[in-house]
């Protein structure tokens, strides 16, 4: 399943491609993309687990 985040350029929620789970410096996880439509970087905070 494609992870949906929302894009700023668009101004829209919108599949991420390339998208790939990370790890913030505070220690949250996060998923970082770019919009399927547009290209520009997406940054989506996933809950702590």
């Amino acid at each position: 399943m494609a992870e949906v985040g929302y894009c700023v350029k668009c101004k829209a929620k919108r599949e991420m491609k390339n998208a790939e789970k990370v790890t913030m410096k505070n220690g949250r996880p996060a998923m970082k993309g770019k919009c399927s439509v547009c290209g520009t970087g997406m940054y989506k905070i996933l809950p702590k687990q």
